[in-house]
């Protein structure tokens, strides 16, 4: 059984695929240039259910800086 999955393998890779050059490879070599472009932010499972997606968290979190804004507003006049 070992062997067949050797030789599926070998079928499925592209004979372009040199992976002696890539012995080279340096291990977190963008992770600086990842970090500064993006904003993950990991979601409670309570919370997530409510939000389907990234628009509908964008769009909620619009919202409430519209009212955090007009409160402020209120308050300072």
């Amino acid at each position: 059984m070992n062997k067949e999955v050797e030789n599926e393998m070998e079928d499925e890779l592209r004979p372009e695929y040199d992976f002696a050059q890539m012995a080279s490879g340096v291990r977190g070599k963008y992770v600086e240039r990842y970090r500064t472009k993006t904003n993950l932010v990991l979601l409670d499972p309570d919370i997530a259910q409510a939000f389907p997606n990234d628009e509908a968290v964008n769009e909620a979190l619009r919202l409430l800086i519209q009212v955090a804004q007009r409160q402020q507003s209120n308050t300072t006049t």
